[in-house]
């Protein structure tokens, strides 16, 4: 399995690199050129090129933590497919994740002309924009509407507002989907190297969807950052966790294939231990 930590996740070349050397591992006899095409699709919409769309103009749910979900949701195929797990899931399905995975956030997306505010104002709705977006897009490369519905099953799921609970999926390797999209949205940003750093970008969205959405202060779960930070362990081991583990199945353990560490799940742990420390030491 791949190291995440050797790829750069701010090189989109690099992250569509190694997701075809999996695709290849195992699909050797199929075509990457569907997701060629939406990899370069989506970072023209995340880099202004794309017809009708302004470039990303965020700072914490840029393009690189998209990169980053989407390494992490291809290393959960790779894991599941080492395993004998039923039911296998086919390369169709490994192209839908991927491509559900890519078009998560585009939610975020401002259209031409939308100049107030950055695209944190759509935080709380950026999933139903997201999946607006996809029924736009993916019948331009060859979706079935069975297949985009599936793919907006998952997206939908990602928010923290979501009731995984309650959804109904059309079969199995849908919900599987699903619930990798949801592993790889958590663990991506909650264990990259520089995510503690980002805090403060994650806080100034959250502040200006709040401003937008006309929250009052008693409403939000954090008055200020200092809030933000002392709430984060508890949101790791009271929220994140308990969603892994019972909502969407522990489908992180595909991430540690054969005994191997899972190094997503280290290096949250590590990032999650590092916050604490600073906070007791007063540093943040």
């Amino acid at each position: 399995m791949v190291n995440p930590h050797t790829i750069n996740t701010e090189r989109p070349d690099e992250v569509a690199k190694a997701v075809r050397i999996v695709f290849e591992r195992f699909w050797s006899d199929q075509s990457f050129r569907l997701l060629g095409r939406v990899f370069a699709d989506v970072q023209g919409m995340f880099e202004g090129r794309h017809p009708g769309y302004q470039a990303i103009d965020m700072e914490y749910h840029d393009f690189e933590h998209t990169l980053q979900a989407t390494l992490c949701l291809t290393l959960l195929l790779e894991g599941r497919a080492l395993t004998d797990d039923m039911p296998a899931l086919e390369f169709r399905d490994w192209e839908l994740s991927v491509i559900a995975v890519l078009l998560h956030d585009t939610g975020f997306l401002k259209e031409t002309g939308d100049n107030k505010g950055s695209g944190a104002k759509y935080t709380f709705i950026h999933e139903l924009r997201s999946c607006e977006f996809a029924r736009f897009y993916l019948p331009q490369i060859g979706l079935t509407a069975m297949e985009i519905n599936d793919v907006c099953s998952a997206i939908m799921c990602t928010g923290p507002r979501s009731a995984i609970g309650d959804m109904v999926f059309r079969c199995e390797e849908v919900s599987l989907m699903a619930y990798m999209l949801v592993t790889a949205d958590y663990l991506a940003q909650m264990s990259a190297r520089d995510y503690l750093e980002k805090l403060p970008k994650l806080y100034a969205e959250f502040e200006e969807s709040f401003t937008f959405n006309c929250i009052s202060p008693k409403e939000q779960p954090y008055k200020n950052l200092r809030q933000l930070y002392e709430m984060t362990p508890g949101f790791w081991m009271g929220y994140v966790l308990p969603v892994l583990n019972d909502k969407v199945g522990g489908v992180y353990r595909y991430l540690s294939p054969k005994g191997q560490p899972n190094l997503y799940m280290l290096a949250a742990e590590a990032n999650v231990a590092e916050l604490k420390r600073r906070l007791d030491a007063g540093e943040v």
